[in-house]
């Protein structure tokens, strides 16, 4: 626990710690009415409604979306499934300021719908809302889903025996089995959309804010430290709050349930309603997913001189004279490769030996450690991009003008999910191996080494690709710590969408459509190799 503890306190607690000591502080004194200020702020209070609010109709149109969806992969097998799952989780790891520019594309001016029926949706709440759904789809199926596939079919097959309908056994037999995932999985949206920031940042124009805009607008516009200091503590309790209930749906589930192969579960579709509704869940699908994305790699290609690559081939031209950009876009793309590449390294250390620690210790206080763990995915990126800027800023920790600022950051919300797909897997080696090993004379090390590391081998190339593909994507931090000259890929597509001009907004979409496919290349690799079917995202 020792690496992990010390890292998270060093590049997350004290940045977090010392950009709100610097809002709530003036003159050595602690400026703590500003709180009671901020928080009797009529606008303030508008803001916390709309970020509660818009997170609680984003879980619940997420769940009644994707449910259907979860069922779907976890009964039937049909072809192109393993493809399609892939296909889905795709958003979850593009930025969401790219999961943004593909609803800005549908929704906004000259977008699809504009174009055939002449409607705009952008700057209005359901374009956030659908852009939520889209973005957290597959943490709905892959947390329900993968459990469903493992829930034993003939538990509600014996209840139909002995009188029960089909509705009645659902819900008496596979409902409270489920119940603590369907949990677990509204908690992670919520948590996800209660902190949302590249969605509602472009989609929401100046109407609408989260806590995080609200933040982001707070620091980075205005300077405004302390009213960014106690927002940045409000979102920070809820978080917690949201947080513990995950933690004790997970428990839950982790104790209560006998579990099958999930191959023994599915089976193709019988009769006309599954049929029905297996071409609903695949019309849903093609609509809120691939829809988004064929429209951004369409507009990408949608060049003033007739369709073709011109905007790729603008994207190679040297720096602009405007100052935006200090090399040519395509090196962003180099950039995001390497960062990234270098954080999965950092995750796999820190949450590897994370997901040890979890698996062979008890108690309060390591499920508190799991818990901080959790905290980077529900706290503001942009508190954390900002606080190291200002607390990692002298020696020895002088890390400003160094390029391994980003990936450290990255690396923030790469390790819960590296956490989350190791500890499965750790969990079912046998310890009794481990014993055995050690009464035949293995030191511990020689003992991991041969027992451990063979099976979860390919878990740990699971995580790595995890971790690589979500540090891919990460905004929020990146966009205040990336140096001018190096720029990241949505750093790039953030700043393209910030200027005026066709030509821009098309070299963005060229860019989000660039990470878009190296995004789902790492996804159908991972989903090749796979072996976790715990039902952990």
């Amino acid at each position: 626990m020792a690496v992990p503890t010390a890292f998270f306190a060093l590049f997350f607690l004290y940045p977090v710690a010392a950009i709100v000591a610097r809002g709530l502080r003036d003159g050595g004194q602690w400026r703590l009415g500003r709180a009671g200020e901020v928080l009797t702020d009529p606008a303030v209070l508008d803001i916390l409604w709309f970020t509660g609010w818009q997170a609680a109709a984003s879980t619940a149109l997420t769940l009644a979306v994707a449910l259907p969806g979860a069922y779907v992969f976890a009964r039937f097998a049909f072809p192109g499934k393993r493809l399609l799952r892939a296909v889905v989780t795709v958003p979850f790891v593009l930025p969401t300021v790219v999961a943004g520019s593909a609803f800005l594309a549908l929704l906004g001016h000259g977008g699809l719908l504009e174009r055939l029926w002449g409607v705009r949706l952008d700057t209005t709440v359901w374009s956030i809302l659908l852009a939520h759904v889209f973005f957290n789809y597959a943490v709905v199926v892959r947390t329900v889903g993968g459990l469903w596939a493992q829930l034993d079919p003939r538990q509600e097959e014996a209840a139909r025996v002995l009188g029960a309908s089909r509705l009645a056994a659902w819900r008496r037999v596979t409902l409270p089995a489920l119940a603590p995932a369907v949990a677990a999985a509204a908690l992670m949206v919520f948590l996800f959309t209660f902190t949302s920031f590249g969605v509602v940042q472009i989609l929401g124009g100046p109407r609408y804010a989260t806590l995080e805009v609200a933040i982001y607008r707070e620091t980075a516009q205005l300077l405004d430290l302390p009213t960014a200091a106690v927002l940045t503590l409000v979102q920070f309790a809820a978080v917690a709050a949201v947080l513990g209930l995950h933690a004790w749906t997970v428990r839950r589930r982790e104790g209560a349930l006998k579990l099958v192969d999930p191959e023994r579960t599915a089976r193709r579709p019988q009769g006309p309603a599954q049929w029905a509704l297996l071409w609903g869940v695949l019309a849903s699908v093609a609509l809120l997913i691939l829809l988004p994305l064929a429209v951004l790699v369409e507009r990408s290609l949608d060049a003033p001189g007739g369709y073709g690559l011109g905007y790729y081939r603008a994207l190679q031209s040297a720096a602009d004279s405007g100052g935006t950009f200090f090399v040519a876009p395509m090196e962003a793309v180099w950039n995001s490769l390497r960062y990234a590449a270098v954080a999965a390294v950092f995750a796999l250390v820190v949450g590897g030996l994370a997901a040890a620690a979890l698996t062979r210790r008890a108690g309060r206080l390591v499920r508190g450690f799991d818990a901080l763990l959790m905290l980077p995915l529900g706290t503001s990126a942009v508190t954390v991009g900002f606080g190291f800027l200002i607390a990692l800023d002298e020696p020895p920790l002088d890390l400003r003008a160094s390029w391994v600022l980003v990936p450290l950051a990255q690396a923030l919300v790469g390790v819960p999910f590296v956490v989350r797909t190791m500890l499965p897997v750790l969990r079912a080696v046998d310890h009794r191996l481990r014993e055995a090993a050690a009464v035949l004379g293995a030191s511990p090390l020689r003992a991991w080494r041969e027992v451990d590391l063979p099976m979860v081998a390919r878990a740990l190339g699971v995580a790595a690709g995890f971790a690589f593909a979500v540090s891919l994507g990460e905004f929020g931090a990146t966009v205040f710590i990336a140096r001018p000259d190096h720029p990241t890929l949505p750093v790039a597509v953030a700043r393209f969408l910030g200027r005026a001009g066709q030509l821009n907004y098309g070299q963005a979409m060229a860019l989000s459509t660039i990470l878009m496919l190296v995004c789902a290349a790492s996804l159908l690799l991972l989903e090749r190799i796979r072996t976790d079917r715990s039902g952990e995202f």
